[in-house]
């Protein structure tokens, strides 16, 4: 079990509206204990967001895009695809662009590349125009839940938040010509904002 995570207090945003979320991560165990955050943003345990992989009633691990705002959830997308394999690394790309009129585009999923379509449960998308809680002036973790001790088990790397612009996973991946795997950009072109950052991960002395 893991038992340490990254944290720091976002400022104000570019645009609160705009974000992107870009990882390269490997889990490292089965979740028969319960969910696991790959990013927090929250002020209270009624405003809080998160994304990560929780473990459902058919004891399948799903990606999971969560928001509570005001007690009431105002977001939650919850993949159709399960996530077994252990060896595996999954690139995750969640965009957010909360301006946009069809509600389908506001929230964006992709995984490997391609953009998620079908989810276990009827998604609940955010309302246009909008503040969610990621993106804003409140705690930020990287994986952990702000709530609890629990703590997301498995490696991290090319870490990416983007604050003011929603990137598709193009942005940050490619398909190998040779081996058709699709693979990191290791210098994306991007804009990272007052909020953004970006992690390799590299060893623990060069995040």
């Amino acid at each position: 079990m893991a038992s340490t995570h990254l944290s720091r207090t976002s400022g104000t945003p570019t645009n609160a509206l705009k974000w992107t979320y870009s990882a390269w991560i490997k889990r490292s165990e089965d979740l028969t204990a319960g969910d696991r955050w790959l990013l927090d943003f929250n002020s209270s345990t009624t405003n809080r967001s998160q994304i990560g992989f929780s473990h459902d009633y058919n004891s399948l691990t799903r990606l999971v895009v969560y928001e509570k705002v005001g007690g009431s959830t105002s977001q939650i997308l919850y993949t159709a695809q399960a996530f077994r394999d252990l060896a595996a690394w999954y690139h995750i790309v969640v965009s957010c662009d909360r301006t946009l009129v069809t509600a389908a585009d506001r929230t964006k999923i992709y995984i490997n590349g391609e953009r998620v379509t079908q989810f276990a449960v009827t998604p609940t998308y955010p309302s246009q125009n909008v503040t969610g809680i990621i993106n804003t002036a409140v705690s930020t973790l990287i994986g952990k839940y702000s709530q609890s001790t629990v703590y997301y088990s498995g490696s991290m790397t090319h870490v990416h938040f983007i604050d003011g612009t929603a990137y598709a996973a193009s942005t940050f991946g490619e398909t190998d010509s040779a081996s058709g795997i699709w693979k990191p950009k290791t210098s994306p072109s991007v804009t990272y904002g007052n909020n953004g950052f970006f992690l390799k991960m590299e060893n623990s002395g060069a995040m």
